[in-house]
């Protein structure tokens, strides 16, 4: 069961790292310090003082330069690769004391793939939302990106099941708007 529950969480953590990459991982390191979530042995230094501090100083500075109408596109780009790296950190965190193999093997497909999913869903949601009001619209866009990452961080720690479901939810969203998306051009031929 408890590792049932380290998939949830893992899932839940790695799907707000979609939306930002370091409000997350200060969330499982307050959670891990505070014995909420219990970490791997190789993965205690997630519960340091120092990670919480430079998990929390760099979330601020995630946060602040979405704002910035230019540099949340190139963010976009920059952060991608660390949000898959930081779902996949986070879930294999999550799972406790089983095989290596099959820790990294699951962190790297649901948690990096996951990760990965999420963020191309809100950089597709940005460019869809900033190319029509020439960007007056993406502080909306992030401020709801930030909200739902510190919603969903605080529920895969608390609520599990529930941050699964809405993972769920989100991953479905996607995938149609990108079918969608993708039938556009031959529709029209």
């Amino acid at each position: 069961m408890e590792t049932l529950i380290g998939v949830l969480v893992g899932i839940g953590l790695s799907a707000a790292s979609g939306l930002r990459v370091f409000i997350p991982l200060l969330g499982l390191s307050v959670a891990g310090h505070y014995e909420v979530i219990p970490l791997g042995d190789s993965f205690q230094w997630l519960a340091s003082w120092q990670a919480m501090l430079a998990f929390g100083v760099a979330s601020i500075l995630e946060v602040g330069a979405y704002y910035v109408p230019w540099l949340d596109h190139a963010l976009d780009v920059a952060l991608a690769p660390a949000a898959a790296i930081a779902g996949t950190l986070m879930t294999a965190s999550t799972l406790g004391d089983t095989s290596p193999l099959l820790k990294w093997s699951f962190a790297i497909i649901a948690g990096g793939g996951v990760s990965s999913m999420v963020h191309v869903g809100t950089s597709a949601l940005r460019a869809a939302v900033g190319l029509p009001t020439g960007g007056l619209a993406n502080p909306v866009v992030s401020s709801g990106e930030g909200l739902g990452a510190i919603v969903l961080t605080v529920l895969a720690v608390f609520l599990a099941p529930v941050a699964f479901l809405i993972v769920l939810w989100m991953l479905y969203r996607i995938v149609r708007r990108m079918r969608r998306t993708s039938a556009e051009p031959s529709q029209g031929t």
